[in-house]
């Protein structure tokens, strides 16, 4: 795979922020940050894109993978499409703005 290839899989890895309870109380407490990220998305590919993208340092990364909930449309059963987030722990010192205030 080309350098510039590459680097555009690595920004196109993360979704966005995950914003939940739970990621909010594990931001305060343990330095990290929740992304909903793509399904096909490895631990190491992640590392690298939230280094590449927010210019941090990072420490570890979990990934979870969250399954498709049934849901019911009228008569008709339908499913959601499952998901997949990563819990990225960010080195000492180092933090992420997603608001971009000064």
């Amino acid at each position: 795979m080309s350098a510039i290839a590459n680097t555009e899989r690595l920004t196109a890895i993360i979704l966005g922020p995950h914003i939940s309870e739970k990621s909010t109380a594990v931001a305060e407490g343990a330095s990290q940050v929740v992304f909903r990220v793509r399904r096909d998305a490895t631990k190491a590919e992640i590392k690298r894109a939230v280094q590449l993208l927010f210019a941090v340092q990072v420490v570890s990364v979990c990934v979870v993978s969250m399954p498709g909930k049934a849901r019911r449309f009228g008569a008709r059963v339908g499913r959601r499409s499952g998901w997949k987030k990563a819990y990225v722990r960010l080195a000492p010192g180092q933090d992420l703005d997603f608001i971009g205030a000064e």
